[in-house]
């Protein structure tokens, strides 16, 4: 009767287990009670205690040879991760699917804020580094500001950073916070007045031609400039492509909507291997928490003040509140955007531009992953 027993000892001896479990039904609760991304968040948060449950079979027996006893998440995240980054990698693809570039090149200036909503990225590098964490550390933490964690994901794993768990959590974490965090922040950056600049969107008509050439032109100059960012940004194009060429409707279709429900489900569980208690509960999670909320947060500042600043140099003044779409998390960033533009004037919808400027961001931060890997690969 003894092996009855031997749950309960695993417990006893390791009391950390029982804080993730804790973290896991935050997780579940925020998912279910406050709508908080719950196809990443729930599966996380289940996977949390799925992992942290004594001699889980999840995970496999460290006794026995680990590569001839994987358990299922062992093997999802070696295999869907940790060998390939394939499943951030074919999630991309579906993003790309959903993505109409369409408002961005009607208003090509939105190719700015996305540029400028990666500034956070590269000082909480500058900070993390200053606190003392490794280089390629502070780099795999500061991305995390962008809210895009298939990126995250990829560049904390090519990097082999030591803390890929707390990264992988907090970069998706605090997409699910996208619409907590930046109402305050654009409120912090912004006058009223600012606030209800109107902008007028003109519904240009994008030639098809154009609409199939752009990820293809996109794919060639950042595999020229950032070759690192080739992999994130061609799934991307590639799943633009499928659903601009106007002949592949149903698979367009089905990566929008089962291919990626099925991967993000996948993904969620699979991230929740990195969040075994000795590992993951140490100050240095508390840190990167910190760092990485930092680092979204002048993410956003620096898209706001970009736009403050082309509106100095520009007849049609930009809502600055267009800055904060800047970042990756499509389209949680623009839905952001449209609900405080409509709380301060029912009349002023600022969906189209956001989502110029959100689809803008999300090719800005892998294209900012690409360059941050091959950077730190030269000075390696």
């Amino acid at each position: 009767m003894d092996f009855l027993l031997e749950g309960f000892k695993a417990i006893g001896a390791n009391p950390k287990m029982i804080a993730m479990w804790i973290i896991g039904g935050v997780l579940i609760y925020l998912a279910i009670k406050k709508d908080m991304e719950p196809a990443l968040l729930l599966p996380m948060g289940f996977g949390a205690i799925l992992v942290n449950l004594p001699l889980s079979p999840v995970i496999g027996d460290p006794s026995v040879n680990p590569d001839e006893h994987l358990g299922i998440i062992t093997s999802l995240f070696k295999v869907g991760i940790e060998a390939s980054e394939a499943m951030p990698l074919l999630l991309f693809i579906g993003i790309g699917c959903m993505i109409d570039f369409g408002p961005l090149l009607s208003n090509p200036k939105l190719f700015i804020l996305g540029g400028a909503a990666q500034l956070g990225i590269f000082i909480t590098i500058i900070l993390a580094a200053l606190i003392g964490f490794p280089l390629k550390d502070a780099a795999s933490i500061g991305i995390i500001g962008a809210a895009d964690g298939p990126t995250a994901i990829l560049v904390a794993m090519k990097l082999a950073s030591n803390y890929v768990g707390p990264i992988m959590v907090v970069a998706y974490s605090y997409m699910a916070l996208v619409p907590i965090v930046q109402p305050a922040v654009v409120k912090l950056c912004t006058t009223k007045k600012e606030r209800l600049i109107k902008m007028k969107y003109n519904a240009k008509q994008i030639p098809r031609l154009m609409r199939i050439l752009f990820p293809i032109i996109v794919t060639i100059v950042s595999g020229i400039i950032a070759p690192d960012s080739l992999s994130l940004v061609g799934m991307l194009m590639f799943g633009n492509l499928l659903r601009e060429c106007g002949v592949l409707s149903s698979l367009s279709e089905t990566a929008q909507t089962t291919f990626s429900n099925i991967i993000t489900l996948l993904l969620g569980i699979t991230i929740s291997f990195q969040m075994q208690a000795d590992a993951f509960l140490s100050f240095e999670t508390l840190i990167i928490m910190a760092l990485g909320l930092f680092a979204f947060v002048f993410d956003t500042v620096g898209g706001v003040m970009c736009a403050k600043l082309m509106n100095l140099f520009s007849k049609e003044k930009i809502n600055p509140m267009l800055g904060a779409a800047g970042i990756s998390a499509f389209p949680m960033a623009a839905r952001v955007v449209e609900k405080m533009g409509i709380k301060e004037d029912p009349s002023n919808h600022l969906l189209m531009h956001a989502v110029g400027a959100n689809v803008s961001g999300q090719i800005a931060s892998a294209i900012v992953g690409g360059l941050i890997l091959g950077l730190l690969g030269i000075y390696a």
